[in-house]
């Protein structure tokens, strides 16, 4: 539970009562992904501010224990979900249009790795730079969340994919979610260029922001996109826009969440689009660290301090009368 906007460390464990279904599905929670929103929860810092105190944790695997009639669910189905809030937590109850049935064979790990990345980088490759077969596509940040699934909903849709890292250990990352190749965030641009002859690349895929956005524009090919995804560099840049005009270039905004709340049913376009790849195995969540329901702090710090690799993931304890949640 977060009951002070001060950071990792104000997160602390502590029961309460059992989710109140109210039209919802109660999913017993076997995993949540972490993710950077979290952290920014924890500091007042994201466009999402709900009031204190609350649960964090915005997305979830599990087995549900209770749907409505007419959800789609019943007790038993194996689920990923996007909670929004309440994620780590024991239990937690979701509107149906938010919850996944999974295709047979993928992890519940795996599977609370799903919502948030997978979908976001959906969006912002099919819907928002509306990306075809035979392009170029460079990812930062390749070895978080958001790149490991931008890296393979590319290869999935028959793109070739330049991953940016800032250690070796995070190139392994990048490799094994696919990459095709690897290059250091110094001199990126120039790497860039060079692996494409001189062309550059078509899109952009930046969750990072700050110093290297200039040299994002400058690696693009005319008619390429820079897809704006967040910035955990810290700073927000400045876009020159004679750069746009003389290059033919755009700037896109990937803003998923405003974008789906006010589309009805829209999720489970997405989740249609993605069931299909995770059952042949085209995508898969690259886990990294998991961290037990009393360590969401240290979670929420690797991420803070750019030490995670992977995907995070928090396995919450088991208790035999109360729901135990991280507020």
């Amino acid at each position: 539970m977060i009951s002070e906007l001060t950071g990792p460390a104000s997160v602390s464990v502590q029961d309460l009562p059992e989710p109140a279904p109210a039209g919802q599905v109660v999913i017993d929670v076997a995993a949540a992904g972490v993710c950077f929103p979290d952290l920014l929860q924890t500091l007042g810092l994201y466009q999402f501010a709900p009031p204190l105190p609350f649960v964090p944790g915005s997305e979830v695997s599990g087995i549900v224990l209770a749907a409505p009639a007419g959800s789609g669910f019943a007790a038993g189905d194996a689920v990923a979900a996007f909670s929004v809030l309440g994620g780590f937590a024991e239990r937690v109850a979701v509107a149906p249009g938010q919850v996944f049935a999974l295709p047979e064979g993928v992890a519940l790990d795996e599977a609370a790795g799903l919502p948030m990345n997978y979908l976001t980088c959906d969006f912002a490759l099919r819907v928002r730079a509306g990306m075809a077969a035979g392009e170029t596509v460079l990812v930062h940040g390749a070895a978080g969340g958001i790149g490991t699934a931008a890296i393979q909903l590319a290869r999935a849709g028959g793109a070739r994919v330049i991953a940016v890292v800032s250690s070796a250990a995070k190139g392994a990352i990048a490799r094994a979610a696919g990459a095709d190749e690897v290059i250091p965030v110094t001199g990126f641009m120039e790497a860039a260029r060079e692996l494409t002859q001189g062309r550059g690349v078509d899109i952009v895929v930046d969750p990072v922001g700050g110093e290297r956005f200039t040299d994002s524009l400058r690696a693009l090919a005319p008619l390429g996109r820079l897809l704006v995804v967040g910035f955990t560099e810290g700073s927000i840049p400045q876009v020159k826009v004679n750069r746009l005009l003389l290059g033919n270039l755009s700037v896109v905004g990937v803003g998923w969440g405003a974008f789906w709340m006010q589309r009805p049913g829209f999720l489970q376009q997405q989740w249609a689009v993605l069931a299909p790849l995770l059952a042949t195995g085209a995508i898969r969540p690259v886990l990294g660290a998991s961290y037990g329901l009393a360590e969401v702090g240290a979670a929420l710090t690797a991420i803070d301090e750019r030490t995670a690799v992977g995907k995070l993931i928090v396995h919450p304890a088991s208790a035999p009368t109360q729901a135990a949640t991280a507020n």
